[in-house]
């Protein structure tokens, strides 16, 4: 008999999963999100309507919980499609949500959707981001800017936290790199709060720090620091000057976990000399 595939699973949402991970992991992973939201066993229980004394006991592995009080704690904790899915997993139950490429034909209308939004940008730059900030596609007007801004060659990295903390790609670009690779660590931050158990986020946020010229301050999280309102990218090349905000546009009430994650970054010229450059670059003869 062959191994079931996670989109077999995935299908299968009442089947009992009987994989490599043991129960034992639930009590553990469930304290760790409980934790990371701030609440007591006593808020969560009272949250989920069951009593402190059986939360205690699923906690530690002397009970074992039901599908419907996984779901239950999981709404409790807001926790995210991908997060969910790992909970019941460590519970021993098969994952509900599926996890979607974004080229499957399943998502035809989904892409087209993107597509579209990325051809209404123009002449601005737009990027198609997962959330380990992978840029997974772009418009034709990042790739102009980046062309411009990099003297034609092409970025070292398809991942927007490189991209902004390698001194051998776009950083040497970026006239206010203080404040935009802060803003971006003070995201890996929060994501992580949000997200403990995503080793990938940490270890991205550990490779953004190491680069050369990062203050050791931003190795801790600083919940208290004044934000401005509005930040802008600036890009600049010899003469040129390119100055963006962005906008986040995320999809509705997703049932999907790559659906969930995605993110569509649009870039807007924050004056009318970015507009012009923008709009210069995109004519033949640009």
């Amino acid at each position: 008999m062959s191994a079931m595939t996670p989109q077999v699973m995935a299908a299968m949402p009442s089947a009992r999963y009987l994989g490599p991970m043991p129960t034992a992991t639930f009590g553990p992973l469930l304290k760790t999100w409980r934790i990371a939201r701030r609440m007591s066993q006593l808020d969560l229980a009272l949250d989920a309507g069951v009593s402190a004394r059986h939360l205690s006991c699923v906690e530690t592995g002397k009970s074992s919980p039901s599908r419907d009080m996984v779901a239950r704690l999981a709404d409790c904790l807001d926790l995210p499609l991908r997060e969910r899915n790992s909970l019941l997993v460590a519970a021993g139950y098969a994952p509900r949500y599926r996890e979607t490429p974004l080229a499957m034909p399943g998502l035809s209308s989904v892409n087209r959707a993107i597509e579209s939004l990325l051809r209404q940008q123009e002449p601005y730059p737009a990027f198609v981001l997962n959330r380990h900030w992978d840029i997974l596609k772009a418009n034709e007007a990042a790739v102009r800017v980046n062309g411009h801004v990099l003297d034609g060659r092409p970025p070292k990295h398809m991942n927007m936290v490189r991209q902004i903390f390698d001194p051998d790609d776009l950083r040497p670009a970026v006239a206010n790199w203080d404040e935009v690779a802060g803003d971006l660590v003070r995201h890996l931050h929060e994501a992580i709060a949000a997200a403990p158990g995503d080793d990938a986020l940490r270890a991205l946020l550990d490779e953004a720090l190491s680069y050369p010229g990062v203050p050791a301050r931003w190795r801790q999280r600083h919940l208290e620091q004044p934000l401005s309102p509005l930040l802008a990218t600036v890009l600049r090349r010899r003469g040129d000057e390119f100055r963006f905000f962005s906008t986040i546009t995320t999809f509705a009430a997703p049932h999907d976990v790559t659906l969930e994650e995605v993110r569509i970054e649009c870039c807007f010229p924050d004056n009318d000399d970015t507009a012009t450059l923008c709009r210069r670059l995109s004519s033949p003869a640009g």
